[in-house]
């Protein structure tokens, strides 16, 4: 499997291939070459649909029958590559060649790359486009950046301050108390602090404790597994106890939720209905949801039991078994590599839910959580032992 995106004889093309077929996309206009012009682009597939949109100008390739996943595990390489070996022949249309140019804001699946001379894993030839100390947003929040013989200074927006523009006016006299987030208000002229785990109040200074955990929006607990090295990740189980008011949300997320290859195990609301979806590897199942009542709404506590049996799932709601599937009976992936991640309610503050799931669940969860358990273990898991913000006692 293959995904490349190249420049040939002045249009930009897409080729991919998901083993079963190479598909290709080519620009209708050709790019400006005058080295002073910046382009936007966007490529990409949604399953076996592909896209290329060079300035706002889009092509869709219409999907046809066929493998829908990209199967790699291999670096990624930007502008090059170390070796002409590791270019598939199918991948370009002439002998291949490096790119001579400038490339910035590369962003894969909605995360951006950081394109320094530590972050990348290799590389060579590679120098700085701008040739001053200013770079590229080198100032945040839309500073002016100006050459200096230090270095460089920021001219700062009205509503920033700091080196590079990176803080607001608004949180430079916070009061926000340990660990917490200033969030700044720019209508109300000030700001909101949000709590480390542990820890309420408006400026974040009483500590709590909790057994009960009340996830209110914008809330999220990050639990890392302990014993993740130990556990026969070919069987699986968790279980929990929640109520909520809201007929949406992402209730757990057992994955590291960074990219779509990572295996995950995730249960959510979804139009007020208890929804399942697992990925063992190289595909989504087909979302478990079930429909037989609401589990919202109703002020009361709901048991939920997730076990995987290499690829059978069973769900259990209330001790009763409402899904059972086999969802690969080839059993082609069989385990559930989720890192040791379990996110609980969202994902890190400036994470949207409906991003990292692709669409999967809408929304972060608002009610609590309780008596989490995983796999065959004797404990609860202590959820406040664990790193998040914005969680109150739900006791």
């Amino acid at each position: 499997d293959f995904l490349c995106v190249s420049l040939l004889n002045g249009f930009i093309q897409l080729r991919y291939n998901l083993g079963d077929k190479t598909v290709t996309l080519q620009t209708f206009q050709k790019v400006r070459t005058n080295g002073n012009t910046w382009h936007s682009l966007k490529a990409g597939r949604v399953g076996n649909e592909g896209y290329l949109d060079l300035d706002g100008i889009n092509i869709t390739q219409k999907a046809s029958p066929g493998m829908n996943a990209l199967d790699t595990h291999t670096d990624f390489f930007v502008g090059g590559v170390s070796s002409l070996n590791l270019v598939n022949s199918m991948a370009v249309e002439n002998e291949p060649t490096g790119f001579t140019g400038c490339i910035r804001e590369i962003a894969i699946n909605n995360r951006e790359l950081k394109l320094t001379v530590t972050d990348p894993k290799g590389g060579a030839n590679v120098g700085d486009c701008d040739g001053t100390a200013c770079g590229y947003t080198v100032c945040k929040n839309n500073g002016t950046c100006q050459v200096e013989n230090s270095g460089f200074s920021c001219s700062c927006p009205q509503e920033w301050i700091g080196r590079t523009c990176e803080q607001s006016i608004h949180c430079s006299q916070n009061r926000c108390g340990s660990q917490a987030l200033c969030i700044p208000q720019p209508t109300s002229l000030s700001y909101t602090c949000v709590c480390a785990l542990g820890w309420a109040g408006k400026y974040c200074n009483s500590k709590i404790k909790f057994i009960t955990a009340k996830f209110v929006g914008n809330s999220y607990i990050k639990y890392t597994d302990p014993y993740y090295g130990k556990r026969d990740l070919r069987y699986s189980r968790i279980s929990l106890n929640f109520t909520t008011n809201q007929t949406e949300g992402l209730i757990v997320w057992m994955g590291k939720g960074e990219d779509e290859d990572n295996d995950f195990l995730a249960i959510g609301l979804a139009n007020g209905t208890l929804k399942v979806v697992i990925n063992l590897g190289e595909r989504i199942s087909v979302p478990l949801i079930h429909s037989k009542y609401s589990t919202c709404c109703e002020d009361r506590w709901h048991f939920v039991t997730v076990v995987q049996n290499q690829t059978c799932i069973k769900v259990y709601l209330d001790e009763e078994l409402i899904l059972f599937e086999d969802i690969d009976p080839q059993k082609k992936y069989t385990a559930l590599n989720y890192g040791g991640i379990c996110y609980f309610g969202g994902f890190e503050i400036g994470r949207k839910v409906s991003i990292v799931t692709t669409g999967l669940f809408q929304k972060e969860f608002i009610g609590k959580i309780k008596d989490v358990v995983l796999f065959q273990d004797s404990k609860k898991i202590q959820l406040m032992k664990a790193e998040g913000y914005n969680i109150y006692n739900g006791n």
